[in-house]
């Protein structure tokens, strides 16, 4: 997603999204784990990712 779509969201549609990353990002992990993953930079992104949207809530909520 870009950022410039996370920034036009409000927060709840934003804590929506954080919640969906974080449910990817344990999903991408057990693939990890159990061999299954065959592109592990998924991972890095999801959790780039999750660090925007967070910063993201931060400001707005400041």
């Amino acid at each position: 997603m870009d950022i410039k779509e996370l920034r036009e969201q409000d927060l709840p549609a934003l804590n929506e999204t954080l919640m969906n990353l974080l449910k990817e990002h344990f999903e991408l992990r057990m693939q990890h784990k159990s061999a299954q993953l065959a592109d592990a930079t998924k991972l890095g992104k999801t959790k780039r990712s999750i660090a925007q949207v967070k910063t993201i809530i931060r400001q707005k909520q400041a």
